[in-house]
């Protein structure tokens, strides 16, 4: 059954356009909250966001919906998503909500849900509460209704948290490392760690105004990365996103590296140490043959999940791998953390650099990919089943012939439809991919 408001990662829209109103965050505050409410504990949430203007105001609807049907509410502020995560599990509470949209831009806005385990939310909890945000739910009694109030030290937790992933016998002394918040939930817990780590720490995309999380910067935008890297000599550069639960790194050239090649760094790492779990590695239907290709060199497996990251961890859970990631930088270390990290595998990709004594560039480039093609088409009503897309991707398979792989999938988090295609042969794919995007466009 299709869920009616919950996409890949959560609620997510235009601010003030529905779904994502605050009468909406009220309501999905009431219905989570009724959802969760089992036994006769008190019952706590606790909420955080990213750095975009409508924040407040989503934190402050989620509240009142909260605790209107009897929970308490603990805020935590700005805070990565993944901490959001951590700190539902550490304080106990029953659920975790964090507000943000993560790469978006600052006018989009978003509601993800942890249960008290730190994982996101099955499907079936969030038909379930699909369901109780089109019904009317039970309020609780005056004497009942839930208390409010803040946690000041909720950003020292989690930066203590990152730093105990890291190698006790390492340091960063040595490294100047540029770190780009993208103006986001990390603007102040990213360079904190990194500094007490012994990095030498150059900080941008860390003054955050409402309105310019992602913004030509972060993990979406690194070109602004790339020109400080080169610029202050730096040893490698790591970008994170608005929520800070992907990351991208740029080596000391000033080369951009993707979730792919990150991967097969922790993954080859761990598998060295004896600390691989599954026989291999998850990722998701996006990431290119060449890490396939790499990891069966090794005689590692590659699980493909559906995209989102959501997805690779129920693969990682059903197939018993403790690493996980998209190409897009979500990078899942199940030994520390129950959803992606940014600042969690930047550390880890930190600690081989520092362990091995070379460059990063040496470290961080272990395959060559083969030419990947993506392009995004934004779209109304359903092109995907037109005649004139059936037949532009019957051709564009027909082209490829065996030689690579064509994807063409709806996006879970914006109007988009996503063309992806790789093989051999770069100059075919971009072929395929713009003969398939101009059908779309043309329908």
């Amino acid at each position: 059954m299709t869920r009616k408001y919950f996409g890949t990662d959560g609620i997510r829209g235009l601010t003030n356009t529905a779904p994502m109103t605050a009468a909406m965050a009220m309501k999905v505050g009431q219905a989570a909250g009724t959802h969760f409410l089992n036994g006769g504990h008190k019952h706590r949430v606790v909420i955080g966001k990213d750095t975009r203007l409508s924040g407040y105001m989503m934190e402050s609807a989620l509240t009142a919906g909260f605790t209107s049907v009897g929970m308490d509410v603990i805020l935590l502020g700005p805070l990565p998503t993944p901490a959001v995560a951590m700190l539902t599990r550490s304080l106990r509470a029953d659920l975790g909500v964090m507000v943000s949209a993560s790469h978006n831009p600052f006018q989009d806005n978003g509601i993800k849900l942890f249960g008290p385990d730190g994982f996101k939310l099955s499907d079936d909890d969030e038909r379930a509460i699909e369901a109780l945000v089109d019904s009317e739910v039970t309020l609780a009694e005056p004497r009942a209704i839930g208390r409010a109030w803040r946690v000041d030290d909720a950003q020292g937790r989690y930066v203590h948290f990152a730093k105990a992933t890291f190698p006790d016998d390492l340091r960063l002394d040595g490294l100047k490392v540029v770190i780009d918040c993208a103006h986001g939930a990390a603007y102040k817990v990213a360079p904190a760690a990194l500094w007490e780590l012994g990095a030498e720490v150059v900080a941008i995309g860390v003054s955050p105004d409402g309105f310019n999380v992602n913004a030509e910067c972060g993990s979406t935008h690194p070109k602004a990365l790339q020109m400080k890297v080169l610029e202050t000599g730096a040893d490698i550069g790591i970008a994170l996103d608005g929520d800070a639960d992907r990351l991208i790194v740029v080596d000391e050239k000033g080369q951009i590296v993707d979730g792919d090649q990150l991967m097969a760094l922790v993954t080859g790492r761990a598998a060295e140490r004896g600390t691989l779990k599954g026989g291999g590695l998850v990722a998701t239907v996006m990431s290119n043959l060449g890490l396939e290709r790499w990891l069966e060199g090794r005689g590692l497996a590659l699980y493909r999940a559906n995209v989102g990251d959501r997805y690779v961890l129920e693969m990682m859970r059903a197939k018993g791998c403790n690493i996980g990631g998209e190409q897009s930088g979500h990078l899942i270390l199940s030994d520390h953390s129950t959803t992606g990290d940014g600042l969690v595998a930047a550390l880890q990709v930190l600690a081989a650099i520092v362990g091995s004594g070379k460059p990063a560039s040496e470290v961080l480039h272990l395959f060559d990919p083969l030419p990947q093609v993506l392009k995004s088409v934004r779209f109304s009503g359903v092109p995907l089943e037109r005649d004139g897309v059936k037949t532009a991707i019957a051709e564009g398979e027909a082209r490829l012939n065996g030689t690579g792989r064509l994807l063409i999938r709806k996006s879970g988090t914006e109007p988009v439809i996503r063309v992806m295609a790789e093989g051999e042969d770069k100059r075919l794919v971009m072929q395929v991919v713009d003969s398939i995007c101009a059908a779309v466009k043309a329908a």
